[in-house]
């Protein structure tokens, strides 16, 4: 998905919230001592340095003001987590929401996670690392489109450039079968929707995920996803058709 550019006060706030008390600290120690006791042979250098004790405390609070925040931010992040119930309750989440349920259930695992910044393509959502092993991850919130072969290609070439180790694609629907057969042997993990709810559920606090089994189409054996009509007599109503749209045309 594409981004905006990140600010430092907006990275702060997506960071621990310790990591802004650090900062904060720290810019003040070599503003008001550090740089003020640095003697050089030239005066306005010299100069310079000293006037840094003026904005000291005032910068060191500007960057602190981004710790409350942050704490609000990693609880909300906790909360919207823990109150997945079920599939439709994770795709109506806004896609960046998406990404940070995703971040935080990984998160939740062990793993260290950096969010976003890797290009406006969106190729790259979440870095994780663990154990010196890297692994990218790719979210894609897809509600009733199959996510095809041709994305698994492409996020196959992002490993290979940036020699991570794994790539993982997690859809909140599913995968066509062409992107699971070319999936096979790499290290690539495809994670639909119900592996999405499995991974939320295991690491919520207390367990609120439904896991439904899939809806199956009595034709052709394929699964039923849940769609919205686009017109006709019954626009703006939601129906299940079969996951091989055009291949098979059963509805309920």
């Amino acid at each position: 998905m594409p981004r905006n550019k990140t600010t430092f006060i907006n990275l702060l706030v997506e960071l621990p919230w310790w990591v802004s008390v650090l900062v904060s600290a720290t810019a003040y120690v070599m503003m008001a001592y550090v740089l003020p006791s640095i003697q050089t042979d030239n005066q306005i250098t010299d100069a310079v340095f000293q006037a840094f004790v003026i904005p000291a405390p005032y910068i060191a609070g500007l960057i602190l003001l981004a710790a409350p925040f942050a704490l609000l931010n990693t609880r909300r992040k906790a909360i919207q987590l823990d109150t997945q119930r079920n599939i439709q309750t994770v795709r109506d989440l806004h896609w960046r929401n998406f990404e940070e349920l995703v971040a935080e259930a990984y998160r939740r695992q062990g793993y260290r996670v950096t969010e976003g910044g890797y290009g406006a393509d969106g190729g790259i959502d979440l870095e994780l690392r663990k154990d010196d092993l890297v692994t990218l991850v790719q979210c894609k919130q897809w509600k009733t489109q199959k996510v095809g072969v041709n994305v698994v290609r492409e996020m196959f070439g992002v490993l290979t450039a940036h020699q991570a180790n794994h790539f993982i694609i997690i859809s909140s629907g599913t995968f066509t079968q062409q992107a699971i057969d070319f999936a096979a042997g790499k290290p690539i993990e495809l994670i639909d929707g119900p592996k999405l709810l499995a991974l939320v559920n295991d690491v919520q606090v207390s367990p609120q995920v439904t896991i439904e089994k899939p809806k199956v189409c009595p034709k052709c054996s394929g699964e039923l996803v849940e769609r919205t009509a686009k017109r006709g007599p019954n626009a703006g109503n939601t129906f299940y058709g079969c996951s091989n749209f055009p291949k098979c045309r059963y509805t309920e």
